[in-house]
């Protein structure tokens, strides 16, 4: 074969993906795990520019373990600080309102920015902006202080998911198992939060469970800033086609079913999070110490990080959509299973309901990818999280007036209701788009 031929066949292997000894455009395995975009063409910066990507992608995951982190510190120190301010939790706890709802609201915004601006450089100011509020937070001398914040934190927290999800997608590729380590690097972040956070506070002080932080957000905004290059010449030139297209019937169905499940899902997810440590503290056992409990919490936020690498694994071998309906499943019953239980089945029954609440966080968002093009998914992502972070206030809101009249059994009953509307509209949903999935999937086997 002359040079010429082997440089023809070698970039038509590259660009479409032609597998060895098939015919020409004939899928492989490892093509299915570039599932949305396809691949770059070959030229002599490519090392570079993967360098790069790898870069960008280790400080996305960084970020998003921080950006749990930092909002679980005060569900947490919220114990002590009872003592502190001689306030009791119902009212201590309502001081983070503010905050989540903020996280939700600014998505919009951040999102926005993001695709009209610079995804880059709306990250750094995620990270310089919580370590600013994390300070602050850190700094307050009143409970009013603290609540102003707080908010601070909530909005630039916000600023994460619609854009840090949008870079990752585009990054990656969208590979499922790279977006389900992202998503095991934000519950390592929720994981670690309760542990260190109670940590901090019992070996130094309250105080030192924010500034702590604060130091670690400045310095990786740096490194940040300093090692990620600019992406504003990238503005107008991304996809405009969705890698699966929905009927104009099906894609109506999925927005609205995916408004019911962002909205239940989301008040599913803040308040099973935000109510977990308190939870624990009350419902194990007398008796055990507030670095317990904060371990306790760790330990089966641990097991929401297992469930999502489970998934990311999973997604390579199942249709995303009806994979999206088994979780949700697994997290209704986890939930309604922890209404009844304490002790000891307690710990089992809350590992089995945050394993399906971050399980399906990891394949909705591969879901709403799947029917979003790349110029469009910064602001679609933010309506997404805008509806799923705006809950956050009300599930603070919802845990202070529940528990106040009934304990949780009444916070549990509330959050088994909420998952179980999720769980109806992402069967509704996976009944809309099976049409448009099967086609997809008879698109890619090659002709006879």
């Amino acid at each position: 074969m002359s040079k010429s031929h082997r440089r023809i066949a070698t970039v038509g292997l590259y660009q479409g993906r032609v597998s060895p000894g098939g015919p020409a455009g004939t899928l492989t395995d490892e093509s299915m795990n570039d599932i949305f975009m396809p691949h770059e063409p070959v030229t002599a910066a490519a090392p570079q520019s993967q360098s790069a990507k790898r870069r960008a992608i280790a400080f996305l995951n960084l970020a998003h373990a921080i950006d749990h982190f930092v909002l679980l510190i005060f569900p947490t120190v919220v114990i002590g600080l009872e003592v502190v301010f001689k306030r009791p939790y119902a009212e201590m706890i309502a001081l983070s309102t503010a905050a989540f709802v903020a996280f939700g609201v600014f998505s919009i915004p951040a999102g926005w920015l993001a695709d009209r601006w610079s995804r880059r450089n709306m990250m750094a100011l995620f990270y310089f902006g919580c370590a600013v509020s994390l300070t602050a937070a850190g700094l307050a001398p009143t409970p009013m202080m603290l609540a102003l914040a707080m908010f601070g934190l909530g909005t630039f927290a916000a600023i994460y998911h619609p854009v840090g999800m949008a870079m990752l997608i585009d990054m990656s590729k969208a590979r499922p198992r790279t977006l389900a380590f992202n998503g095991v690097c934000g519950n390592l972040g929720v994981t670690l939060a309760a542990g260190i956070s109670t940590t901090l506070a019992a070996w130094i002080d309250w105080h030192a469970a924010f500034l702590v932080p604060a130091a670690v957000c400045l310095v990786t905004g740096i490194a940040y800033l300093a090692l990620v290059p600019d992406d504003r010449h990238h503005i107008g030139t991304r996809s405009t086609t969705a890698n699966v297209v929905l009927s104009s019937r099906a894609a109506v169905t999925t927005f609205g079913c995916y408004v019911a499940i962002s909205l239940a899902g989301g008040l599913t997810f803040n308040t099973a999070l935000i109510a977990l440590p308190k939870l624990v503290d009350e419902r194990v056992g007398e008796g055990v110490p507030l670095i317990a409990v904060g371990w306790l919490a760790t330990g089966i936020f641990l097991c929401g990080a297992l469930a999502q690498l489970a998934v990311g694994r999973l997604i390579e071998r199942a249709p995303p959509h009806l994979l999206f309906a088994a979780v949700a499943t697994v997290q209704f019953i986890g939930v309604a299973w922890a209404g009844y239980a304490s002790g000891a089945a307690l710990i089992v029954a809350l590992a089995v309901a945050i394993g399906g609440i971050y399980g399906q966080t990891t394949v909705g968002d591969i879901v709403i990818a799947r029917y979003t093009a790349d110029a469009w998914r910064g602001r679609v992502y933010a309506v997404r999280y805008f509806l799923t972070f705006i809950t956050s206030g009300i599930a603070v809101q919802l845990i202070a007036q529940l528990y106040g009249r009934g304990g949780f059994d009444l916070v549990l009953a509330a959050i088994a209701l909420t998952g179980f509307v999720m769980m109806a509209g992402v069967y509704v949903m996976a009944v809309a788009v099976n049409g448009a999935e099967a086609a997809h999937r008879a698109a890619q086997v090659p002709a006879e």
